[in-house]
């Protein structure tokens, strides 16, 4: 039985396919999101003059990682390359850029993977069911888009200690909002209230951190771009070395799980706040890397794919959002001799960005790597979602100088070591794929039997490889029924 497709119920199904046609709506398939080209000519037509953030229905093609912001259409896959002046190291560092999604981070998509299933299948009644959207930050902001473009009822909750910028935005879109204690570690909180919205059947949970169509997204949409970003370097001596992904929701690096076929000797890193070494130490804390909840293991995470984990100090992070970010430290890098535009593209990287760059060069330290070799990332989303922290660090801290900028630059960049770092043996797997038993198992209802499957490669195989091509027909079938309806 699919993890992810669900049983049909056709009066929904019908019932929807109507409304959706009543509000013009057409859902993109996953092959549609990871070829814009296959998307029909006459929707690009329209798409051109929409902005990327419209509360309109067709921005659902944009939830891609190929928007061109220059034309209002389709390109190829957006990344930054940070050049070796700034990381120390002889390896390039590669992130695709989540900036351009429409929300400004990739997470949009992880949640449109968890929709769309429900959507098609009839198992979610946009008339009835209010779509809760439980997050540490993007994931419940890209929920909340999804919902305003699809006009369905969105409840997003995430830790009271965010910015201010997500809460701001998600009353703006129309979401219900619901704050939970503590800061990005406190997963729990989070977890117990949707164990309290459960009680009422018309809340439908869309868990990021249990349910599959989050790392399927990824897997089908986010590997493929990585893997067409590592084709256009043209040299076939450059070796894809390494992915390096913030855990979060497990969602993000399920895109090693599609390179490990093409890359088979390739590293696959996960990254966390060294203040709560979850993976590296069974630890816990709390921590100022926004959006990578922890203190537990994902259900959708497949631990025995992944090779090491790099702990990264929240510290480090928030010293080079300013420098990347406040006048004093652009005026430093420009003392470098580096590039305005590069200087100016540092601003696409987030907090939570800077943290998979800090986690790459690790990597790269750690393994040795040379000029042959390119280390992969994400950079889920920029400095604008972060505004208000610049405001927080000036008043805690003063006025960013050069002096401090000097300093940044070279303990949190060049000094970057592979402290915190740790390969993971066969036990090392193990022992953190058993941490899933106390937050699934004893609290959250999964079964024993389940997480002893989830060990097992073949799990993982069925739940990537035998289920977008049914979901894009049930994709199909349900746009077929909005045409005949």
């Amino acid at each position: 039985m699919s993890k992810i497709i669900g049983t049909i119920n056709k009066e929904i199904r019908a019932k929807t396919a109507k409304r959706c046609k009543e509000r013009n709506i057409i859902l993109p398939t996953f092959k549609q999101l990871r070829n814009p080209e296959l998307i029909p000519q006459e929707i690009k037509d329209k798409l051109k003059p929409i902005g990327l953030w419209d509360i309109n229905p067709l921005n659902l093609f944009r939830i891609t990682w190929k928007n061109d912001i220059n034309t209002g259409l389709f390109g190829d896959v957006n990344y930054l390359e940070i050049p070796r002046e700034l990381t120390g190291i002889k390896a390039r560092v590669i992130g695709l850029v989540g900036k351009y999604f429409p929300t400004g981070a990739h997470k949009v998509g992880a949640a449109y993977g968890c929709l769309a299933p429900r959507m098609v299948t009839g198992e979610f009644d946009p008339t009835y069911h209010k779509a809760v959207w439980p997050s540490t930050g993007n994931y419940c902001r890209g929920g909340a888009f999804d919902c305003a473009l699809l006009d369905v009822a969105a409840v997003a909750i995430l830790p009271e200690e965010m910015s201010q910028e997500r809460f701001s935005w998600l009353k703006s879109i129309g979401s219900e909002v619901i704050a939970t204690p503590g800061c990005e570690s406190n997963v729990k909180e989070i977890y117990d209230k949707c164990d309290e919205l459960r009680l009422d059947p018309r809340n439908l949970i869309l868990n990021q951190f249990d349910e599959f169509g989050n790392p399927l997204y990824h897997y089908e949409i986010t590997g493929p771009a990585l893997e067409e970003v590592h084709v256009a370097q043209s040299n076939p001596k450059k070796k894809f070395a390494a992915y390096v992904s913030a855990t979060g929701s497990a969602g993000t690096i399920a895109a090693g799980d599609y390179l490990r076929k093409l890359y088979p000797h390739m590293k696959v890193v996960a990254s966390e706040a060294a203040e709560c070494p979850t993976l590296l130490n069974n630890g816990f804390g709390g921590h100022r890397i926004e959006g990578i909840g922890d203190k537990h293991v994902p259900w959708v995470h497949n631990v025995r794919n992944t090779d090491a984990v790099a702990a990264i100090r929240d510290e480090d992070c928030m010293r080079l959002f300013r420098l990347f970010n406040e006048p004093a430290g652009t005026a430093f890098l420009q003392s470098l001799g580096l590039k305005p535009e590069l200087i100016k593209d540092l601003s696409l990287l987030g907090i939570s960005s800077i943290a998979n760059l800090l986690a790459s060069i690790k990597t790269a330290k750690y393994f040795e790597m040379d000029e042959n070799d390119i280390v992969f990332t994400v950079f889920t989303d920029a400095a604008d979602m972060y505004a208000s922290r610049l405001t927080e660090l000036t008043e805690d801290r003063g006025t960013y100088s050069s002096i401090s900028a000097a300093i940044d630059f070279n303990t949190c960049l060049l000094a970057q070591s592979y402290d915190n770092f740790l390969e993971l043996s066969y036990q090392d797997k193990k022992r953190i794929h058993n941490l899933k038993y106390y937050t699934w198992v004893e609290q959250q209802g999964k079964t024993y039997e389940e997480i002893l499957e989830q060990w097992h490669p073949e799990y993982w195989t069925e739940i990537f490889e035998n289920n977008v091509e049914p979901l894009d027909i049930l994709i199909e079938e349900f746009n077929d029924l909005i045409l005949k309806s």
